[in-house]
């Protein structure tokens, strides 16, 4: 995963969203126009801290501080094609430390709650959800976290594994929830969701 370096700082944001969208989301196999629509008119730039709001469109990931980052919108536009919201899902996102995926989800599904990944983690999340988006990569997914999905509900997540990020997806079927990873992806990893540490000798 690189985040933001220095580069020229854009302040034509709606130039910006445009060029987002033709420049990294569609020749990158995005072109859901659902998406490509969302994506096109949600003002990123409003998600980010104000220092970084020049640097909001760029095809790497916006640090957010303690440790967090704003995926690049090529993840958020391939989670987004993978779980396909429609007006009857319940959703919960957990969160990055910012709402953009939340605000690009809520004009597509039922209902969305938003969790931060630390009460995700520490299991202070309830209801019942349709589909779960992690707005970030984990180890490991809390049982906590999954048991609010409903049955056949789904989730769309980032894994981290030896220190490679993959966009993954999958369903709730008898209780459990399996997960195929689709595509290797940079995606800040989300250090709550962090496996247990193993003895090895």
């Amino acid at each position: 995963m690189t985040l933001t370096a220095d580069r020229p700082i854009a302040t034509d944001f709606a130039a910006a969203r445009r060029a987002m969208v033709d420049s990294q989301l569609r020749v990158s196999g995005v072109n859901e126009e659902w998406v490509l629509s969302v994506m096109g008119t949600t003002a990123r730039e409003q998600f980010v801290p104000a220092a970084a709001r020049g640097h909001a469109y760029i095809d790497r990931a916006i640090p957010l501080g303690d440790g967090h980052a704003l995926p690049a919108p090529l993840v958020q536009g391939r989670m987004l094609a993978e779980a396909a919201p429609t007006a009857q899902d319940d959703v919960l996102i957990v969160s990055c430390g910012s709402d953009y995926l939340a605000e690009l989800v809520r004009p597509l599904a039922r209902s969305v709650t938003v969790v931060s990944a630390a009460d995700a983690a520490a299991g202070a999340v309830s209801g019942e959800y349709s589909l779960l988006l992690v707005d970030g990569a984990a180890e490991q997914l809390p049982a906590a976290l999954t048991d609010t999905l409903v049955d056949a509900g789904r989730v769309v997540t980032g894994l981290v594994e030896r220190g490679v990020t993959r966009l993954a997806a999958g369903r709730k079927l008898a209780g459990s929830v399996a997960l195929l990873p689709l595509a290797e992806i940079g995606i800040p990893v989300l250090a709550e969701f962090a496996a247990p540490k193993r003895w090895s000798f």
